[in-house]
């Protein structure tokens, strides 16, 4: 039992990126348009994370009210991912990603990663220089240098974000630069297939999409046969409803189970 237990934290403490990898599922290059936002200030998705049969944790997205990032007005976008209590005994998380992004969601400008995961400590900000195309990584005070950027560069929270303002009918193979400050990467995915699913918020319309997974590490590189599908509305909003990934240590899944300021 605790062997899987130990597994099982090994994985929650990878949520945070799990999550950000709906950036990289839902992707292209379409520029998004003001009054076509599917998401305002206010809203807030909460999924519930399960490893197996277990509840390990919950998740949070949220957008927050409109600030102003260098002199640009920018939205706020905010990921918090924690563990049970039940797990926080063993191994316990609490992280928080704050993303910002040009109002016309056609680039980012700004992102904090902090994470607490048992004993790391993790402070990573990106500062982006879109006069110069660069990225300018650091983490607790020890910098990197610079990385140059592809136009139109998202973090992989806006990125999430950004991929709502697109309609995935007509498109099977998708992608768009993501960067996490380290690597400038084009991620790409692929629409399988529509689907109606039920989660305890309700019964979805949705579309199925599956990300490429070769620029990702972890548990999912260790993997290799590792998967993850991703559940999307099939409406205007194209809201995550369930995320599910098989890696060689079994099977995890995120529902949404709240949605609020909709």
């Amino acid at each position: 039992m605790m062997y899987h237990i130990f597994n099982l934290t090994g994985k929650i403490s990878n949520f945070a990126f799990l999550s950000a990898l709906i950036s990289l599922t839902l992707t292209s290059m379409a520029v998004a348009q003001d009054n076509d936002l599917p998401f305002q200030p206010g809203e807030k998705l909460t999924f519930v994370l399960k490893w197996e049969s277990i509840k390990a944790g919950e998740a949070v997205l949220e957008v927050l009210p409109v600030e102003s990032v260098n002199g640009e007005p920018a939205y706020h976008f905010v990921m918090t991912a924690r563990t049970s209590r039940f797990v926080d005994w063993i191994y316990k998380v609490r992280n928080r990603i704050d993303a910002y992004a040009d109002l016309n969601m056609t680039r980012s400008v700004h992102y904090i990663n902090k994470q607490r995961e048992g004993r790391n400590r993790n402070n990573v900000t990106v500062d982006f220089d879109w006069d110069n195309n660069q990225a300018h990584y650091n983490n607790s005070g020890q910098s990197r240098d610079p990385i140059a950027l592809m136009p139109g560069s998202f973090d992989p929270l806006s990125a999430f974000y950004f991929t709502r303002t697109i309609s995935l009918d007509n498109n099977e193979k998708i992608e768009c630069p993501v960067t996490d400050g380290k690597k400038n990467v084009i991620g790409q995915a692929r629409v399988l297939r529509r689907e109606t699913i039920t989660t305890s918020s309700g019964t979805y319309d949705t579309y199925v999409v599956e990300p490429d997974l070769r620029d990702v590490g972890g548990v999912f590189k260790k993997s290799k046969k590792a998967k993850v599908h991703i559940w999307v509305t099939a409406d205007e909003r194209r809201m995550p409803v369930k995320i599910k990934s098989k890696v060689i240590i079994g099977s995890f899944i995120g529902e949404l189970v709240s949605v609020e300021g909709m």
